[in-house]
């Protein structure tokens, strides 16, 4: 009995040893880890050391047997890729890509499916089948291509940002795609396959639940996501906020599938929907470790579904495919890219990663031979050929990365208007603490058109600053990949206001590891504690009991009738006289001349 309950948990095991130690292996050689979970997969499934598991049946136990399970988690891999990137678009962003999501989006899959379905008709298949075949490979992986463009740093280029807009384009497209096959099905069904309204009208009734399942995702998320997650916040605990947030993912997905369209664009809504709140950044960072983890166990599940039989019995016939697949969909996608106003050599990068089959395909394709509207044998054929085309996303990035390398003077990549950049957007400052100090911080640096974000961890205090329109997200700062999220990387300057002398200590030192060259200001307690932060790196101290204190003295001398410059100036001079005290701590390689005192003329 314990010997079956260990077999349950095999197949986890054994991918888990690879996502430590073979991948692993394989960076240290510079290998993408996308091309090493793939490779993983292939050695690892039924195709791989499986084959020696009649021979040497402790084999069995090095290999992944259950594809059903891994299928599944595998889904759940892209719907959190999905859930990602509808965090980073939101509704505002998505609306100011729509040229090139559903301009050069739509036109790429419109004109691939042409293209590849009368390649198929030409090689003997009935209009049926080429159809289907031509729609499912029309599409890209998202899964593998942007991973693979993140690693490169690719994302912020103009090539990056197209290939995203398409893909974004062709994840929205899978349910018209699947209704399309329920449509051709349909048509296939009448005694002459002709066009019969009757059955055109049945087939088209399945847009209903589709559309209605999207409405009310959109409506039961607006009414409900900010509350739940500002309840969470509240509570004690961070494992209460990352079941929150694979609650979000897992059950926009399954509400997603409920109404007939795919787990990865009911995930893309929810991420939309939670990007227009304070909490997207926390949620960020609590969901990425899951991403990746279950996005290798799709990378794995592709490569395990690799028949080498298929190939090694039809050699010539499955490359030529693979080759011609890539072929043709790089030449459309390339022309379409030019047309709209890519250069090309980005052009020529987006048509590389975008040749390639994608994930869906398997979906497609399936829902394709399960209606009966393509030839299995042929279909067949056609997802071995797609699987090689995924292996070579990473190498034909690679030489897209170098094509469009050129020297930095020449470089024209942000051009591109219709894409804009993915990544978040660079402030000015990043304000630490947004209480009665650091909304009064806020308010100065309006008033002198210095941008800014902020960060509080106090989930009613966010509340209130997001209803009046302030840019302000929910987080803990002392974690250094919050920061990272919230463009730390960009920011000139970081001002803390908290009241919490240790927090503001640690923020201080996670901050110094982050950027040695970035201006801090923190709020200091004390005299003791403005030293022991000046000891730490901070650019700047304020004690606010000092600055108290001068503030007091100001006021009754100029009250005493002392004329206010000379008031001004002995303050300036007191103040200058704290902060070399103060920044006798600080190490000598920070010290900065004192500055000049800008004091009025006496009245």
């Amino acid at each position: 009995m314990a010997a079956e309950h260990a077999g349950e948990y095999k197949d986890l095991v054994v991918f888990l040893a690879a996502a430590g130690v073979l991948v692993p292996i394989f960076s240290r050689f510079k290998v993408s880890p996308v091309l090493g979970f793939l490779a993983a997969g292939v050695l690892l499934g039924p195709d791989g050391l499986g084959r020696f598991a009649d021979v040497a049946p402790w084999v069995e136990w090095l290999t992944i047997t259950d594809r059903a399970d891994m299928a599944v988690l595998a889904e759940l891999g892209v719907a959190f890729l999905l859930f990602m990137i509808g965090l980073e678009l939101s509704w505002g962003r998505l609306k100011t890509m729509r040229r090139m999501v559903f301009g050069l989006g739509v036109a790429q899959i419109l004109a691939c499916t042409a293209a590849l379905s009368a390649l198929f008709l030409l090689l003997g298949q009935t209009l049926d089948t080429a159809l289907v075949a031509g729609m499912a490979l029309a599409l890209s992986s998202t899964a593998i291509v942007l991973p693979v463009l993140a690693e490169r740093n690719r994302m912020g280029a103009g090539a990056g940002r197209a290939t995203f807009s398409i893909l974004l384009a062709q994840d929205l497209a899978v349910a018209p795609l699947l209704i399309t096959v329920t449509v051709l099905a349909a048509l296939s069904a009448t005694a002459e396959g002709g066009l019969h309204p009757a059955a055109i009208g049945t087939a088209l009734l399945t847009l209903g639940p589709a559309a209605l399942g999207v409405g009310l995702i959109v409506i039961l998320g607006r009414l409900v996501l900010r509350p739940l997650f500002r309840s969470v916040a509240r509570a004690p605990g961070r494992e209460l906020f990352l079941a929150a947030a694979l609650l979000i993912v897992v059950g926009g997905g399954v509400a997603a599938q409920a109404a007939g369209l795919s787990m990865g664009l009911g995930a893309l809504i929810a991420g939309l929907l939670l990007a227009e709140t304070e909490y997207r950044r926390e949620v960020e960072l609590a969901i990425e470790p899951f991403k990746g983890l279950l996005l290798g166990v799709f990378f794995v599940s592709v490569g395990i579904g690799l028949d080498l039989d298929a190939v090694f019995a039809e050699p010539l016939r499955i490359l030529s495919l693979a080759l011609g697949l890539v072929v043709i969909k790089a030449a459309v996608i390339f022309t379409l890219a030019r047309v709209a106003g890519l250069k090309s050599r980005q052009a020529l990068e987006t048509a590389l990663v975008l040749g390639p089959a994608g994930e869906f395909a398997f979906v497609i394709l399936s829902a394709g031979v399960a209606e009966g509207v393509a030839s299995p044998a042929f279909i067949q054929s056609v997802l071995v050929s797609a699987t090689l085309t995924m292996f070579a996303i990473p190498l034909l990035a690679g030489i897209g990365a170098r094509i469009t390398r050129r020297p930095r003077r020449l470089e024209n990549e942000d051009e591109v208007e219709q894409a804009p950049e993915l990544t978040p957007p660079e402030s000015t400052v990043l304000i630490v603490g947004f209480g009665r100090v650091g909304q009064l911080v806020a308010e100065m640096l309006k008033a002198h058109d210095q941008s800014y974000i902020a960060i509080d961890s106090n989930s009613r205090a966010v509340t209130a600053a997001r209803r009046k329109g302030e840019p302000v997200y929910y987080g803990d700062a002392a974690n250094p990949e919050m920061l990272k999220l919230c463009g730390v990387d960009g920011i000139r300057a970081l001002v803390i206001t908290m009241d919490a002398p240790g927090k503001v200590d640690e923020v201080v030192g996670v901050i110094r590891t982050l950027r040695e060259d970035l201006i801090i200001i923190a709020r200091a307690r004390d005299d003791r504690h403005a030293e022991r932060l000046y000891a730490l790196g901070v650019t700047d101290a304020v004690p606010e009991t000092i600055e108290a204190s001068l503030q007091l003295a100001e006021n009754t001398l100029v009250d005493l009738g002392v004329p206010m410059g000379l008031v001004l100036a002995s303050v300036h001079e007191r103040r200058d006289a704290f902060r070399k005290s103060f920044q006798a701590a600080m190490p000598e390689a920070r010290r900065r001349p004192a500055r000049a005192l800008r004091a009025r003329a006496p009245e």
